[in-house]
């Protein structure tokens, strides 16, 4: 079997939408040279597409033209290394999936402990938040959430007020471990996020988890986040004007 039917079987097992390097093939087919060119011609032929430069995908196809991959997909090299969780998706890649907005945004954003700079990969634009808490699998809902908390300003087509009551409608959902776990990284987190966190937690009638949020503030520093107080009720006690 020549290199390029090799690589066009493997290709055809993998799901539409997979993104991949050459790097995928060296195990099973020797030459990188020869696998790159191989897979060059499939993008001529329409058999594959290319993403960035080194990165292919499998298409799907539609009546519209060639779908790109899922945003996952797209930014998976900036995720894991080695098989180890060092990024996540966030904020306006998450805030339509958490149901704050309806819109869909051509901008990635990750949260990563070590950040770069932004940068342009086929239609999207890649951005990065800093997250000073370790990132795990199980973290991950907990930091998606205190990060659209934080942003509570920019999510789009949203207001304030509207998204305050998504964020009573997410958290209530979640198990007393999970609340303890937004809590516990809520400290590595600004003062306003920890603030509004603590009047949210209020309101679902959990209070004996924000003691330590409210102990962290600074009792004469005010907050302000316009259209809260429509929301929640306890906004004076955690300063937010």
């Amino acid at each position: 079997m020549s290199i390029a039917e090799n690589i066009t079987l493997i290709i055809n097992r993998l799901p539409k939408g997979y993104v991949f390097t050459y790097a995928d093939f060296i195990t099973k087919v020797k030459g990188k040279e020869a696998v790159i060119k191989a897979l060059n011609r499939l993008v001529v032929s329409g058999k594959i597409a290319k993403l960035s430069k080194g990165k292919y995908y499998k298409p799907e196809n539609t009546p519209f033209g060639k779908l790109l991959p899922n945003q996952a997909q797209v930014v998976k090299d900036l995720l894991e290394e080695n098989g180890k969780i060092n990024g996540y998706l966030t904020g306006y890649s998450i805030y339509n999936q958490l149901g704050l907005t309806t819109q869909v945004s051509n901008t990635i954003q990750i949260g990563k402990n070590q950040v770069r700079p932004n940068f342009k990969r086929e239609r999207y634009y890649i951005s990065f938040i800093k997250q000073k808490n370790i990132i795990t699998k199980e973290n991950i809902p907990c930091l998606q959430i205190l990060d659209a908390i934080r942003y509570i300003k920019k999510i789009p087509d949203a207001s304030v007020e509207s998204s305050c009551k998504r964020f009573l409608e997410i958290i209530k959902k979640f198990s007393v471990k999970n609340i303890n776990t937004l809590v516990r990284l809520a400290s590595k987190y600004p003062p306003a996020t920890r603030a509004l966190l603590g009047a949210l937690l209020d309101r679902l009638k959990k209070g004996n988890a924000t003691e330590s949020l409210f102990l962290s503030l600074n009792p004469i520093t005010k907050y302000k986040i316009s259209g809260v107080n429509k929301v929640l009720t306890t906004t004076s006690k955690w300063n937010i004007v």
